[in-house]
């Protein structure tokens, strides 16, 4: 077993949670949410950034936006729904929750 591929699949389960959790700050355009990524060492690539943020669209945790931009053409800019804030703090819990979970069975 590699750790590599252990690690991936960690940050894989988690990489919604933290999508979310960036949007909730404000909205991003998905550059911006992988620049976020990237530099807490969650890597993501676009391939896997873009159908993920579809799928949270479709399932209405997510809407977004057209801007006008100065440097080419439109950008898309995401944003939390009521429902995707609702489900963001039953996230929090359930992370709260897990994390304390591994720290008891670490002890």
């Amino acid at each position: 077993m590699k750790l590599e591929n252990t690690k991936a699949q960690m940050r894989k389960g988690v990489l919604e949670y933290c999508i979310l959790s960036i949007l909730s700050k404000g909205d991003a355009y998905a550059s911006d949410i992988i620049k976020v990524l990237k530099e807490a060492e969650i890597i993501v690539v676009e391939g896997t950034m873009y159908p993920l943020l579809t799928r949270l669209k479709n399932a209405t945790l997510l809407a977004y936006r057209w801007e006008e931009s100065k440097q080419g053409p439109p950008r898309k800019y995401y944003e939390l729904t009521k429902k995707g804030q609702e489900f963001l703090s039953e996230l929090d819990s359930s992370w709260n929750e897990l994390v304390l979970a591994v720290k008891k069975i670490k002890q």
